[in-house]
């Protein structure tokens, strides 16, 4: 149960003693305002809380075996409720709670430590990095087999051909050279881009 909620039943609870003027039981505020939903002890629990708060906003009787058994209202029961009771008293505190943590978003700026140790351990950013990582090893795996079958077919597997075949094949050869030079130069701008991308929005 919330503390909204909480600060609202104890206002009922004065206000229902406030009305019946004279001593009632404990139960009577069980059957009206949390039955079956809660249980006897909840309503002794925010009964206690009353009296903590201040001793003298209840008339409180032992009785039957228990701390709290009987209860009526007091003159500062009216003066109490009149001031915005339990409910303004906690609107107060969270206004108040809200107030400090902007002003303390507001004035304090995070240290260098503190910024990294955030980017470094932001979620989005260890999958974008994770990605990254993937792509590169990817472009450069690609790269090496590419270079390694280009190589074994010259090296490797020597075939008797006449001149111009030969001249033909390495023609062949370096065009494909070039061709996987390029691609990976863009994808390697892709990547490097990428990156630049990722460093600006993480500062």
């Amino acid at each position: 149960m919330g503390e909204f909620f909480k600060a609202e039943l104890k206002d009922r609870f004065l206000e229902y003693a406030l009305e019946r003027r004279d001593y009632f039981e404990v139960q009577v505020l069980y059957d009206e305002f949390l039955r079956p939903n809660y249980s006897l002890g909840f309503v002794t629990k925010l009964l206690k809380e009353i009296r903590d708060h201040d001793p003298n906003l209840l008339d409180i009787m032992a009785g039957n075996g228990v701390e709290i058994f009987m209860l009526a209202s007091t003159p500062s029961t009216q003066d109490f409720l009149h001031e915005g009771g339990f409910m303004d008293m906690h609107v107060k505190e969270e206004e108040k709670w809200d107030t400090f943590l902007d002003q303390l978003s507001n004035n304090r700026k995070l240290s260098k430590d503190e910024k990294k140790l955030l980017k470094k351990n932001s979620p989005a950013l260890k999958k974008e990095r994770t990605i990254l990582y993937f792509l590169i090893g990817a472009i450069v795996i690609s790269f090496l087999f590419t270079l390694y079958s280009l190589l074994k077919g010259v090296f490797f597997e020597p075939e008797y051909v006449p001149a111009d075949e030969f001249e033909r094949k390495i023609e062949l050869i370096r065009s494909q050279y070039l061709e996987e030079n390029q691609q990976l130069e863009r994808e390697l701008r892709k990547a490097r881009s990428t990156i630049d991308s990722l460093t600006t929005k993480n500062r």
